[in-house]
């Protein structure tokens, strides 16, 4: 009938709505559901201070709020659940910071208490005498003095423990008695290329331990009196004459093994010669004559001086061969001119 019919039309017309409703409604809550979610995710950021957005070590806990970081991911989808915890924040007063590597902070130096300058002394000084200005001018390694080329003009005060002097290549002029009062552990005094032309006559001779001289290229003209413990002297390429030297300057120096005096003024040999004398340079000089008692004892024929191997004369204006009973006790000639 046409009100049947009306009625199963409108009753299809509602079942109808109603499932494009349901289907309709579906897609609406999950929009929602979307939408909900931002703006839960926009309240955590706006605890957030960006205006303020620095971030350093100091202010690292500070800007982020760590405690709130696994809120803004979501790690369901993950395998393995991650934690993530939370930095301590650094001190902010860096003076309470360790330093790395090492496991106590090393303590400032108290300033200087004094109001004028302060002169330190170089680091190979540290354990010389701070009054000492030798150690402070050269190197000062236990008991051994380095002033070479050190521009200095006198020999500087010296350690009373020093053993060994060098002073080479300087501007020194004069060698005082004083320069070596009281060093009775000095056993060797270098002064190499200096300007000296002057040294007082107990310059030397009270240093009892001085074993070794050495005086080359300066501008001596007279030899200074030696210690009797002297074993090597060698003043090379002076100006010394044979008036220089004191009479017999060598006869009691029972020590003595290498005299070298090359390149002096020197008009003979100063004789007599010590029988511990081994080296004998006497090259470059004016000699031109020799004693037959020079070398050997000529009462003595059976005397013999095998210490005495190396004599050079070379340079010298004296002929050798006119000596021939000179040499009789030596076991090799001495080096020079033959004919």
């Amino acid at each position: 009938t046409p009100a049947g019919c009306r009625m199963r039309t409108l009753a299809w017309l509602g079942i109808t709505s109603l499932c494009l409703g349901a289907a309709w409604a579906v897609p609406a809550k999950e929009e929602r559901g979307k939408a909900e979610k931002p703006r839960a995710d926009l309240e955590l950021y706006e605890n957030l201070d960006l205006d303020n957005y620095d971030l350093t070590l100091d202010n690292y806990g500070e800007i982020l709020d760590l405690s709130n970081y696994e809120e803004l991911y979501d790690y369901g989808d993950l395998g393995p659940k991650i934690e993530v915890g939370t930095l301590a924040p650094r001190p902010k007063d860096p003076a309470t910071l360790p330093e790395l590597g090492t496991t106590a902070q090393t303590p400032k130096p108290p300033p200087p208490t004094t109001a004028g300058p302060v002169h330190l002394a170089p680091p190979w000084a540290a354990s010389a005498p701070p009054a000492l200005p030798s150690c402070r001018l050269c190197l000062c390694i236990g008991t051994s003095v380095y002033c070479d080329d050190a521009n200095l003009e006198h020999i500087p005060p010296l350690p009373p423990e020093t053993t060994y002097l060098y002073a080479r290549f300087n501007r020194i002029g004069t060698i005082r008695a004083s320069d070596f009062t009281g060093l009775k552990k000095l056993k060797r005094i270098d002064l190499t290329s200096n300007f000296i032309s002057w040294a007082d006559v107990d310059a030397f001779r009270l240093l009892p331990s001085l074993q070794e001289l050495i005086l080359p290229e300066n501008r001596l003209t007279a030899l200074p009196e030696l210690p009797r413990s002297i074993v090597w002297l060698d003043a090379r390429l002076n100006r010394i004459p044979s008036t220089g030297l004191q009479p017999e300057a060598f006869r009691e120096l029972k020590e003595l093994q290498f005299l070298h005096l090359s390149d002096n003024q020197l008009d003979y040999i100063p004789a007599p010669l010590p029988q511990s004398l081994r080296s004998l340079h006497l090259q470059n000089n004016n000699i031109q004559t020799m004693h037959e008692d020079t070398f050997c004892d000529s009462q003595d024929h059976s005397q013999i001086r095998r210490a005495l191997e190396d004599i050079r004369l070379d340079g010298n204006p004296i002929n050798l061969s006119l000596f021939p009973n000179a040499y009789f006790c030596l076991p090799r000639l001495p080096t020079g001119r033959f004919f």
